[in-house]
């Protein structure tokens, strides 16, 4: 029994590698749900952010396109009630109203707003609510004139039309009074007439001088009115006719044009700053070369003028080294060969520049070509680490030399 069992254990895997090979699962399922939970936390972020971001473009294209609205559409519709008002002071026992009913109305909104746009057109109407008396009926037509004015109460324009109450026979008089009886028992129903004065069918406010008013006259004394409105109605077309008759098209389609554009916007913009633009590398790469290439100018010039110049630097040694006391013969007469053979070219070149005066335009482009090429070969020999040619007196006369039979 004790063989078979120690076969069974060898045979099979013992409980601590089953546990290690456990743990390590767990392990294992443990970093894949921790890797899974932050991708899964990355995205809900992303998405978050995402959500508010497009909600916030929403937010502002609805705002804008609610600001443009506003300021680009005029009040379309202005109504405002007319109270009549006249003398009663007169002598004739005849008549109980002394002069013309009059009415003075306002065509500002809350007192300080203009209500017509300037350039809009607008039709003003004026409704009468006249009783069937014998008294309007015997009146017969009647004049209605409107006065517009200004801030200064100049008189800006004039409207005058006539109006009278709808005819109605005796006997349709009494059909419809017999029809209606129970209403007009009950007071739900009155014997009477609404009457439409259109004064003006297309007003233009003037700029210079704005309506902030209208007086309204009745040219009659035997008027009988239960009370007066005014109607103010703009006239729109072109974009404002559509924003007006077809608002929620309009706006659905203004609502997703900004959107769109803002959307756009922001997508360049995080091109831009999160992916290193959106034009081509290439183009990059040639406006950095240019730029570097345009910083390197600067830097072959300071070392080109440090190297000709080379006595402004090193003012105190060369004066120590020229020193007759300090200096040896053979030092002292190898400075004044030198120096003599630089006078004697120096004394040469500008005798033959006197002497070639006359020739004019081509002996300074001979002079010009001359500096080009001295300047190149010293920034050549600066480039490949050669000694200046300026340092050497002889090779210095050999190239003044050539440069003087070149030219």
């Amino acid at each position: 029994m004790s063989l078979e069992m120690e076969d069974m254990d060898s045979e099979g895997p013992s409980i601590q590698e089953l546990g290690t090979q456990f743990s390590g699962l767990l392990i294992l399922i443990q970093e894949r749900l921790t890797i899974l939970y932050r991708r899964i936390q990355k995205r809900v972020l992303q998405t978050a952010i995402l959500v508010c971001v497009l909600l916030l473009l929403l937010w502002v294209a609805i705002f804008l396109y609610g600001s443009f609205y506003y300021s680009f559409m005029p009040t379309a519709n202005f109504i405002t009630p007319v109270h009549f008002y006249y003398r009663t002071d007169c002598t004739s026992p005849h008549h109980s109203i002394c002069s013309f009913p009059m009415a003075n109305f306002s065509l500002l909104r809350n007192g300080k707003k203009q209500v017509m746009a300037y350039g809009q057109p607008y039709q003003i109407t004026l409704e009468l609510e006249m009783p069937e008396s014998p008294a309007n009926e015997q009146m017969g037509m009647f004049l209605v004139k409107m006065y517009c004015y200004s801030y200064e109460g100049q008189i800006i324009d004039t409207a005058a039309r006539s109006t009278m109450l709808h005819y109605r026979s005796s006997l349709l008089q009494s059909l419809n009074t017999l029809m209606f009886s129970p209403l007009l028992l009950m007071g739900a129903a009155e014997q009477k007439q609404y009457i439409l004065v259109e004064l003006y069918s297309s007003y233009i406010d003037n700029s210079y001088k704005p309506t902030v008013g209208a007086v309204i006259e009745i040219h009659s004394q035997q008027v009988q009115i239960y009370k007066a409105q005014v109607y103010v109605h703009a006239h729109f077309s072109g974009i404002r006719y559509i924003l007006y008759h077809f608002p929620i098209a309009s706006a659905v389609l203004g609502v997703l044009s900004n959107f769109t554009f803002l959307s756009v916007l922001i997508l360049m913009s995080y091109l831009q700053v999160a992916m290193g633009g959106i034009w081509p590398n290439q183009q990059v790469g040639k406006w950095n070369k240019e730029r570097q290439r345009r910083a390197d100018v600067p830097e072959a010039t300071d070392q080109y003028e440090r190297n000709t110049h080379p006595e402004d630097n090193n003012t105190i040694t060369k004066t120590y080294l020229l020193d007759a006391s300090v200096m040896g013969p053979s030092d002292i007469k190898a400075y004044s060969s030198g120096k003599m053979e630089e006078s004697i070219l120096d004394t040469g070149m500008e005798d033959n520049v006197e002497t070639n005066g006359s020739s004019g335009l081509a002996e300074e482009q001979h002079v010009s070509e001359a500096r080009s090429e001295e300047t190149y070969l010293k920034l050549r020999f600066l480039s490949e680490g050669l000694p200046d040619v300026s340092t050497d007196p002889t090779d210095k006369a050999y190239y003044r030399t050539g440069t003087c039979l070149s030219s």
